[in-house]
């Protein structure tokens, strides 16, 4: 059961202390109200992210040769502790971010369900990845040898937390979850905008190493911002692996970093996304209104604060765009403005949207109701632009991080698959079809494969599925690494490298390895 205090400390955990930082403090801010939360959190310095990394490697060693069952029932033991941090942890999460109670329970479930997956696959073993090549002692004219193949862990991870997801994405989240079922220490560089969030779920994480049996090093949380203590963690030699979800302008800057290492080491950042929505003809004479209905839920989730919402909207002009386009507009006027999750966000989503608003080619076509009360807020928006405005300024496809999206009206078909020509790489792009859409559905398909980690049809792309065949990721700048996902039991392989055995005697092979 839970071992630890929910009294919040503002202090780190380093290995086994907790140690307050000395190079400053910060306090999170509810963004509803612009208040000042109580807790003083001690920010960290370079010799506090050595320490941490330094404890993750003399951790590794012991790690990676855990038994999966060990491991396996480490993995279920956060999830528990998690759980039962219940009211403390919810309170926590809404007062920080104002994300509502009913998301914060959605994405706790997501957290510890996504742990108690990652447990599964352990206990399953198919993570190794095991090949065999049996030896052909008479080919000739040379004999063939013997040859074994299985992955093993890369060794400690530095993991960074996103502002968006203070469960999912954030200290016990999926890259964390999936570096610790890999068999990797972790060292998590705790968001600025959810301090506390980050110190009790850290305590559940604590308390399971302590539980489990394991070498404190296997965790460490540190406060500090990314420019700093985050260049220290990533550059420390003994970090081998680098997990970031945030700003595209802050991952470049640790991927510069950790490209300046004498040993490189893979860097995963997820970075940016506006996320295309493809309207065929067809399937938007079929169904404007419901489509108009479910782009606007997608748009307004999370007061579009999600990696995926749907920032770009693709259409032929018609009747079907024009029912559409009333229905939407009639929608997003009628909102109002929801919390954002900090005042930084909150401005550079009013920065956004005057970009659009001051565009000599953009129409702004309805906006949602402000909300005075709101310290960080930001009303969803509704642009409108032609093709050709579009062809002719990229900045056009920037993300803007909100409840906003920019409705681009083509003349002709044939103009879809010059838009999938010109758009940057995406983590997702959306395609609503209908039967008679199939000859361009399939050609659009072949285009979108080369541009996105996930395609969705007929559907829109906020909710991402925790599950064995997701694909969270995509070409940059979407992500750093295209052949990786962030969400999903894939997420495993970041973490991992083969290893072949050349004929090894059987007496020293891995278990897994020696079979007759």
């Amino acid at each position: 059961m839970q071992d630890t205090t929910l009294a919040l400390t503002g202090e780190m955990f380093i290995g086994p202390d907790r140690v307050h930082g000395e190079e400053g403090e910060l306090r999170a801010v509810d963004p509803r109200s612009g208040s000042e939360l109580p807790t003083r959190f001690g920010i960290g310095g370079a010799k506090d992210a050595a320490r941490a990394a330094t404890l993750a490697g003399e951790a590794f060693e012991s790690y990676r040769a855990t038994p999966p069952e060990v491991r396996a029932a480490f993995l279920r033991g956060i999830a528990e502790r998690i759980e039962e941090l219940g009211d403390d942890l919810r309170a926590c999460v809404v007062a920080e971010t104002g994300i509502p109670e009913a998301r914060v329970d959605g994405e706790m479930k997501r957290t510890t369900n996504q742990l108690r997956l990652f447990a599964d696959v352990v206990s399953d073993g198919a993570w190794r990845g095991t090949r065999i090549t049996r030896a052909l002692p008479d080919r000739r004219p040379l004999p063939g040898p013997d040859v074994r193949q299985h992955k093993v862990p890369l060794g400690p991870v530095a993991m960074f937390s996103a502002s968006n997801f203070p469960l999912a994405f954030s200290v016990a989240g999926g890259d964390t979850a999936s570096a610790l079922a890999a068999g990797c220490p972790v060292v998590v560089k705790a968001h600025g905008s959810h301090p506390a969030t980050s110190e009790l779920v850290a305590s559940a994480v604590r308390s399971a190493v302590t539980a489990a049996g394991l070498h404190p090093g296997v965790f460490s949380l540190l406060h500090g911002p990314g420019q700093t203590i985050g260049v220290s963690l990533v550059t420390h030699e003994d970090i081998r692996a680098v997990a970031f979800t945030g700003s595209r302008r802050a991952g470049l800057a640790l991927m510069d970093a950790v490209s300046r290492r004498a040993a490189p080491i893979p860097f995963y950042g997820e970075m940016s996304s506006v996320n295309p929505v493809f309207l065929l003809p067809h399937a938007l004479e079929a169904r404007p209104g419901p489509l108009a209905e479910g782009f606007f839920r997608s748009v307004t989730t999370g007061a579009g604060q999600l990696c995926t919402s749907p920032g770009l909207v693709f259409a032929v002009q018609g009747p079907g765009l024009d029912t559409f386009t009333e229905k939407v507009s009639g929608l997003v006027a009628s909102s109002s403005a929801q919390p954002m999750l900090n005042a930084a966000i909150s401005s550079s989503y009013a920065s956004g949207l005057r970009h659009l608003q001051e565009h000599p080619g953009v129409e702004e076509l309805a906006s949602g109701l402000p909300d005075e009360r709101l310290a960080s807020a930001g009303a969803p928006t509704l642009f409108a632009t032609d093709a050709a405005t579009f062809f002719a300024d990229p900045s056009l496809q920037q993300e803007i991080f909100g409840a906003t999206s920019l409705l681009v009206r083509l003349e002709h078909a044939d103009q879809i698959s010059q838009v999938m020509n010109v758009i940057e790489p995406q983590l997702t792009v959306s395609i609503h079809v209908g039967p008679d859409d199939t000859l361009r559905g399939r050609s659009l398909l072949q285009q979108a494969e080369q541009k996105c980690g996930r395609l969705v049809f007929n559907d829109w792309p906020t909710g991402v599925e925790v599950c064995s065949a997701m694909v969270h990721g995509g070409p940059f700048p979407a992500t750093t690494d295209g052949r990786s996902t962030s969400v999903g039991t894939l997420a495993m392989e970041r973490f991992l490298r083969p290893v072949a055995y050349q004929d090894c005697p059987a007496y020293l092979l891995p278990e897994d390895l020696a079979v007759l």
